[in-house]
């Protein structure tokens, strides 16, 4: 042990591999039982219980020490290494089958505390330390994964120490997680309302009663091969837009790495949100002047994911002031004679878009849309007094999700502030 740190080899219980790739065949999945873990599960300090396959409980038996229980740490040694992510004593199952690029720990928590550990290895330092084996040839790999795991030292201040400093980690996560569930329902409320509105066709009529269940008046549409509501239009998305433009290529204009803007790619863009954190890329002022002669992002553009995953969207309500885009990304402004930003952002997020993109996308190496086939995506026009009472119905929502991100950024850089100065002993907890 070298001075003021700890060997992990002292503090580990056990520690062990996932099952082999052939021990784990298609065929072995079931609609529900044991879940088995991959790399989405450890995108976040805690794991990630949102998505999972699954074994029967007598299949899962036969991995054993591949079983990741309750204050287990789960790291993944081959693929995006560098994740790292602890099972949390309320996790909704009591084990986990780990996957074959992954391994589980079990530490001494009377030593350790599981969720402290996780955060030291989120920091810069920490992952200096897990990534200082990593293998620069091939598919990216930890060498002799658990043997160097055990030899990696670490500071390690008293139990009671680490409870305070993860409790006040913890608190910030679950607020951001909180945050993250209210807007999840936020956005499923908006989406009902516009499927209720624009796919099943009962917005309200003149009389405030549902539109097609009421009998209202439906045409067939001999271009979308569909019954419409009397006075909609059919059109080409292109109909209804003032324009869409990109962000610019990195490689031919500007170096990335330097200054204190953020430059947005596809990594930094989830449905209905930007993110804008320590794993963004960084531009100069200059570089910054150069993109918005390209972009020149307004409010009320969308932007709009270009390659793989195509599609997804995020409506901007804030002018940006110290970001932008590059050219995986469009940005999409509405004709506000014909759509709303609001409208036409809910269109965009919707499964129609989606299967038209998935269809016409193209690529050798990543599948992607052009600009000119965006536009050629056949459009329903609603009335415009449909779409503004529309509007006014999904404002409200629309603004809440953006002040909830907008808190979620916050507390975010405060988190990731936090997180390096309460392990090196800058910050303290009482």
């Amino acid at each position: 042990m070298s001075k003021g740190l700890t060997k992990i080899s002292e503090i580990i219980l056990e520690i062990s591999m996932g099952p082999f790739g052939s021990d784990i065949k298609v065929d072995n999945f079931v609609e529900s039982g044991v879940p088995v873990l991959n790399g989405a599960n450890l995108q976040k300090f805690k794991l990630l219980e949102n998505e999972f396959r699954y074994v029967t409980a007598d299949k899962a038996k036969t991995f054993r020490k591949a079983i990741a229980k309750r204050g287990d740490i789960i790291v993944t040694h081959r693929g995006t290494i560098g994740q790292i992510s602890y099972v949390p004593e309320d996790s909704k199952f009591e084990e986990y089958v780990i996957s074959q690029s992954q391994f589980r720990v079990a530490l001494d928590k009377k030593i350790v505390d599981p969720a402290f550990f996780v955060y030291y290895f989120h920091t810069n330092e920490g992952q200096k330390r897990l990534l200082a084996n990593k293998c620069h040839v091939g598919v990216p790999a930890l060498a002799q994964a658990t043997t160097n795991f055990r030899l990696i030292e670490i500071p390690l201040p008293n139990i009671q120490t680490q409870h305070k400093i993860a409790s006040v980690l913890s608190a910030l996560d679950s607020k951001i997680e909180l945050n993250n569930c209210i807007n999840t329902e936020l956005e499923a409320m908006a989406k009902t309302l516009y499927d209720y509105w624009f796919v099943q066709f009962d917005f309200p009529d003149e009389n405030g009663k549902p539109y097609k269940t009421s009998g209202g008046k439906m045409v067939w549409n001999e271009e979308m091969k569909m019954e419409i509501p009397e006075g909609f239009l059919n059109c080409k998305l292109g109909d209804v837009l003032a324009r869409t433009g990109t962000g610019l290529n990195p490689r031919e204009n500007f170096v990335l790495g330097e200054g204190n803007n953020y430059y947005v790619t596809i990594k930094n863009i989830e449905q209905g949100r930007v993110i804008l954190d320590n794993k963004c890329d960084k531009i100069t002022d200059t570089s910054l002047e150069i993109i918005n002669k390209r972009s020149d992002l307004k409010i009320g553009d969308i932007l709009f994911t270009s390659i793989e995953p195509v599609g997804i969207t995020y409506l901007i309500l804030e002018k940006p002031k110290n970001w932008n885009i590059n050219e995986s990304v469009f940005t999409i402004r509405p004709n506000y004679e014909k759509v709303t930003s609001e409208f036409l952002y809910m269109f965009l997020s919707g499964d129609y878009i989606k299967s038209y993109t998935k269809n016409v996308s193209a690529g050798s190496i990543h599948k992607g849309i052009r600009h000119s086939l965006l536009k050629d995506c056949k459009f329903i026009l609603p009335e415009r007094n449909i779409v503004d009472a529309f509007t006014m119905k999904i404002q409200p929502i629309l603004n809440y999700v953006d002040i909830i991100q907008k808190e979620n950024q916050k507390l975010t850089e405060l988190r990731d502030w936090l997180l390096p100065m309460l392990m090196n002993g800058q910050v303290t907890v009482n």
